[in-house]
């Protein structure tokens, strides 16, 4: 017989978010065996409206996704494994990656994949990673 019992999920809210993910109904992310797995992430806004230019809102999507790493006790050099959501990335692919390298860091880099979507919820750039928690911080 199959067990019934799940484990609550360890989930990490950045400050001043909770509502915005509790309205749309998932978790920012979530702490798992050492690794925290964070949800895709877009320049929203406070309100969760998209920043309305590219690079503004690239960098947006960053500090957003940078305030989850920072709760969970993370840095963006924890982060090993990211995937890059783009509308039209032939158009945006180098402005999107000036800004990328504002916060990437130095080599060696995480993995990367890339996709090229048509629709983000109104946003133009998502992205998603997995992190490895620092020792104390592993659950």
């Amino acid at each position: 017989m199959a067990s019934t019992h799940t484990s609550p999920r360890d989930v990490v809210f950045p400050p001043g978010r909770q509502a915005l993910y509790e309205k749309n109904r998932y978790s920012p992310a979530i702490r798992s065996n050492g690794f925290l797995f964070v949800s895709g992430q877009v320049g929203s806004r406070p309100d969760g409206s998209p920043e309305p230019d590219y690079q503004a809102q690239v960098r947006l999507a960053f500090d957003n996704l940078n305030a989850i790493l920072q709760a969970a006790g993370c840095t963006f050099g924890d982060v090993i494994d990211v995937t890059v959501f783009m509308v039209d990335p032939e158009k945006h692919f180098e402005a999107a990656w000036e800004v990328v390298g504002e916060y990437w860091g130095s080599a060696p880099h995480p993995t990367l994949t890339g996709i090229g979507v048509t629709w983000l919820y109104g946003f133009q750039f998502e992205i998603k990673v997995i992190a490895k928690l620092p020792e104390g911080a592993a659950r």
